[in-house]
């Protein structure tokens, strides 16, 4: 009873957007490592330094935030910027945590056309070699922790099978495909939770933003189908940021099938791109300007951020007013496990397909990809370090390769 009353004295702690903003702001600009690591940033940050919510709360969102599709560590961000000052608090934590990293890549994108010659080849090979070792790293941590048995590792096992063999087959199928499997094998007596969130939203608004979130999903294809211009590619983005599951790195596959099957960008700079993220703080969803910037200047790189974006932050919005009641079901809760295990499987076929079949064509390429993974998993070096080692080992390869 304790912590749900603190839970609700946090819910109603006030403070300005401008705070919230400042605050996540520096996060944007400091936080490297991918989610996990972004969510320790946010918890020494928010519980243990100001105070703004306590342990058990955090631990409330962050359980939201994994279990819903989307970016976790944007949707845990914008979560407490809405404890902390309402919905402009929420925006305000948003737009500090992934500005700072968008506009990165946007420059990255514009300097990338001159990266030419040797020296360039070697640095976009080395971008795309460090891009294997860290999804490695990632199917590695994954497994561990979304797979542990052996109903979930067989499904996700099958997941890779199915995508290999038939690569045709749409990542989402895959996830609906999961979620019967783990409805069926993977219930667990007395896997339920009860505290409470709290946060400031009522139902009416969190059925209005599924309302809206289900309503852009379907609707969007018909409006391109009517020829309204923009909206393919809103749609293409929007689609990906909705049916991402465990994490910024699943995305992979998902923009791929956006970007590289239609023809939008090449193979190379969409890997060139990644690698590239990897070096930078903030959600690794800020991919998406990268991708919005080659396919259409500055204003593709704000349709396609805020295109990615929206649908994690209205599917979190409609779930928080539901989530205490719908967590204790034991058949929703297998369900996600299904669905975890099954994106571990989209991740490991990406892994193979298309980063490895691309980045990896000799023994000094499989050499250099596999210290940067031992410097990621054993070493726990910082991802800036690996991508500039990466980047230096692609261009002496480049060199002996002449």
């Amino acid at each position: 009873m304790a912590d749900r009353a603190l839970s609700h004295r946090d819910a109603s702690a006030t403070g300005s957007p401008l705070e919230v903003l400042a605050a996540f702001a520096r996060l944007g600009v400091t936080c490297f490592g991918g989610p996990i690591a972004h969510i320790g940033y946010f918890r020494d940050e928010f519980v243990a330094r100001r105070g703004w919510l306590s342990d058990r709360a955090f631990a409330d969102l962050v359980a939201l935030c994994q279990f819903l599709p989307g970016p976790a560590s944007s949707q845990v961000g914008f979560s407490i910027g809405l404890m902390r000052a309402g919905y402009l608090g929420g925006l305000a934590a948003w737009t500090g945590f992934t500005v700072p990293s968008a506009v990165l890549m946007v420059l990255f994108a514009y300097g990338a056309v001159f990266l030419g010659g040797l020296v360039g080849q070697g640095v976009l090979h080395g971008l795309k070699l460090v891009a294997v070792a860290i999804v490695a790293q990632a199917v590695w941590n994954m497994a561990r922790t979304l797979a542990p048995d052996r109903e979930r590792a067989t499904i996700a096992a099958a997941a890779v099978l199915i995508l290999l063999v038939h690569s045709t087959i749409a990542p989402l199928l895959v996830i609906v495909a999961g979620g019967v499997a783990g409805w069926r094998v993977c219930r667990v007596a007395g896997a339920t939770s009860d505290g409470t969130l709290g946060l400031p939203v009522s139902r009416r608004v969190g059925i209005a933003a599924l309302s809206l979130f289900f309503l852009l999903l379907a609707g969007l294809p018909l409006l391109h189908r009517l020829g309204v211009p923009g909206v393919n590619e809103f749609d293409a983005f929007y689609r990906a940021g909705a049916l991402v599951f465990g994490g910024g790195h699943v995305v992979l596959p998902l923009l791929r099938d956006t970007v590289v099957a239609p023809g939008w960008i090449d193979e190379n700079t969409f890997l060139a791109g990644y690698g590239a993220a990897q070096a930078l703080p903030g959600p690794l969803f800020t991919f998406s300007a990268y991708l919005g910037t080659v396919i259409a200047g500055v204003p593709g790189a704000v349709l396609a951020l805020i295109a990615i974006f929206l649908p994690g932050i209205l599917i979190l919005l409609g779930t928080l007013p539901f989530w205490d009641d719908f967590r204790k079901r034991r058949g929703a809760q297998a369900a996600m496990r299904g669905i975890n295990a099954a994106v571990v499987g989209i991740l490991a076929a990406a892994l193979y397909n298309p980063l490895w079949v691309s980045a990896v064509k000799a023994a000094p390429d499989f050499a250099l990809a596999l210290v940067a993974f031992v410097l990621l998993t054993v070493w726990r070096a910082p991802p800036i370090v690996v991508v500039a080692l990466a980047v230096g080992g692609g261009i002496a390869i480049g060199q002996i390769a002449r």
